[in-house]
């Protein structure tokens, strides 16, 4: 039988994709796609077969706003929109009774929901309030004491369903997604400084300079990116029963890591800039001075790819008994400020780095848990 070969692009490819898809990110968002779809249509199925309600398109409607990224969210979004959808009935329904419906009326009511909706109990729900207001009066409920209730209840089957639904199937629980994002961030940090080390060793320019430069802004990015997530995945263990099960005290201090992270890298954009001010006269510098400190740069840069926690810690001392040493030999020499400010930064990187090497490799709750799982198992089976 002839044997079929894959072209290499196309392997590139499903590669790709498979890589995207066992994403924790990404495997999280596809969750919550398909746990809406369900959410709306239970809520669907329940208003109309159920209940049986006329026109049940609110609770659908309410579902589909209902599920968010997290347990917590869910429940008090839930509420919010709960009390958002009685104040739009209320609204549209004292309108019609009082005033009579027409284009002057249907403009005020638009106005005080909006206006209501950003009460800060409502949390940003005026277009909720709004909405509904517009749907009760546009299709002439708002006279209908019956009708209204039943808007009411279909909107509480839409809410109730997409909180239980997101409380039952599957909670999302962010914790590997944060561990991911933290972990990108020192991954690129110590490429950064390997990148840094060559082109200084090579000979670099201000360009090169501008690279690093630009480099640390980007890891800034990342960096508020990776908090976005870390803080949603703190929500996500709040009232989340696969967190209870777990134990919110196995996993990494995310913020700690993160802090430090933040603290390098302000500390490498401070020495970037230095070396771009020093671009015509790093050719000047002592040569002790010069030998030394790449190679502090070069071991700074392989301790943090490594995550080697112990060597980081001992390179701060050492650091600091160079930055003594070289003090009392180059101290006259016209660039001694520079050389002092730059083994600063490297004794404030080294320091802030140790502990995020210290927390390495970046394992969520979940993974933690797993692990002394297996390794209670592997003990108990032993002969």
């Amino acid at each position: 039988m002839r044997e079929v070969t894959v072209p290499s692009y196309l392997k590139s490819k499903l590669d790709s994709a498979k890589q995207r898809l066992t994403d924790p990110v990404v495997h999280a968002d596809l969750i919550q796609i398909v746990k809406t779809v369900i959410a709306v249509v239970v809520a669907w199925l329940i208003a109309v077969k159920l209940v049986d309600l006329p026109q049940a398109f609110l609770a659908p409607w309410a579902a589909l706003l209902t599920v968010h990224a997290t347990v917590y969210r869910t429940l008090r979004r839930g509420v919010q929109q709960v009390g958002a959808n009685v104040i739009g009935v209320l609204l549209a329904f004292v309108v019609a009774i009082s005033i009579g419906v027409n284009f002057l009326t249907f403009g005020l009511a638009v106005l005080v929901a909006l206006v209501v909706g950003r009460h800060r109990v409502l949390a940003g729900e005026g277009v909720t309030v709004a909405t509904t207001t517009l749907v009760v009066l546009t299709l002439g409920y708002s006279q209908d004491s019956e009708i209204l209730a039943a808007r009411l209840l279909d909107s509480a089957i839409g809410i109730a369903v997409g909180v239980v639904v997101n409380f039952l199937v599957f909670p999302p629980l962010n914790d590997r997604s944060a561990a991911k994002q933290v972990d990108a961030v020192d991954d690129e940090l110590g490429a950064l400084f390997n990148d840094l080390a060559a082109d200084i060793e090579a000979g670099y320019d201000e360009e090169d300079a501008e690279v690093w430069v630009n480099r640390t802004r980007d890891l800034d990015g990342d960096i508020d990116r990776a908090w976005v997530v870390v803080d949603e995945a703190e929500e996500s263990g709040r009232l989340n029963f696969r967190m209870r099960r777990v134990g919110s005290g196995d996993g990494p201090n995310f913020s700690e890591v993160l802090h430090r992270l933040e603290q390098a890298v302000a500390e490498t954009r401070s020495m970037a800039r230095t070396l771009q001010r020093e671009t015509r006269d790093a050719s000047r510098w002592a040569p002790e001075f010069r030998a030394r400190w790449l190679d502090m740069v070069k071991e700074l840069g392989e301790a943090i790819s490594a995550a080697d926690a112990n060597r980081l810690h001992q390179m701060r001392d050492r650091i600091e008994d160079l930055r003594v040493s070289l003090s009392s030999q180059l101290f006259a020499d016209p660039c001694w400020p520079v050389y002092g400010a730059m083994l600063v930064n490297l004794r404030n990187i080294s320091g802030a780095m140790d502990v995020v090497a210290a927390a390495q490799p970046v394992v969520s709750p979940r993974d933690r848990a797993k692990t002394a799982r297996n390794a209670k198992d592997a003990t108990v089976s032993r002969p």
